[in-house]
């Protein structure tokens, strides 16, 4: 059954999806550093590795204690490169993840680095690892989240098919089960963006190509 007809009978009978239901946007209003240009501009294709990369932060409520992802998102294959968690949303779990994902790159790839306008990526320890690998910065508009739907889209999958079906009694239960699921999504989940292989599977075709 087409997707529009499914969403005229869920219009016509009230029916909302519970899983992946829309949130309002909230942005912190300040301004701790220096903004950079929307240069990805919506552009969510890639005809290289490492050629743009995305990143987000996200939250999950474990108990009493809120636990933090960072990942790098080469939007290629739509591979996760690096990635850190931790309790707080710092400048050291975000900058830990592009240092990680740097780490990865063969030589003379400079990847645009793409983010929304949170501290973080405004901070000056964000932008001197940029400089010093010679990557190029780009952010949303401010109160923009389709600007970074790529990273948004992937925190929804990942909610939806492990952390919103799922019990997780301490902070460690919950960062062993994410692991898994990162690298089952990188080695093992397909896409149809991907024509039916998985990130590896079809960076390995590309390269091989």
């Amino acid at each position: 059954m087409a997707k529009k007809t499914v969403r005229t009978l869920m219009n016509v009978l009230g029916l909302v999806c519970k899983i992946r239901r829309a949130r309002k946007y909230r942005s912190w209003l300040g301004q701790t550093g220096t903004t950079a240009e929307n240069v990805l501009n919506r552009q969510f294709s890639a005809d290289a590795p490492d050629t743009k990369w995305v990143t987000d932060v996200t939250e999950f409520r474990i108990g009493d204690r809120k636990v933090y992802l960072s990942p790098v998102l080469d939007l290629f294959d739509r591979s996760i490169v690096a990635y850190t968690c931790g309790l707080s949303p710092s400048l050291e779990l975000t900058n830990t993840s592009l240092r990680e994902a740097i780490a990865t790159l063969p030589a003379g790839a400079t990847p645009l680095v793409h983010s929304d306008q949170g501290f973080q990526y405004q901070h000056a320890s964000w932008r001197t690892l940029l400089d010093n690998a010679g990557l190029t910065q780009s952010m949303s508009r401010r109160a923009n989240c389709l600007d970074n739907s790529m990273a948004e889209n992937f925190f929804g999958h990942l909610k939806e098919e492990l952390f919103h079906h799922t019990r997780f009694d301490t902070v460690e239960e919950f960062t062993v089960a994410l692991d898994d699921y990162i690298d089952w999504y990188n080695t093992t989940r397909i896409s149809t963006t991907l024509k039916g292989l998985s990130p590896v599977e079809y960076r390995a075709q590309a390269l091989a190509a």
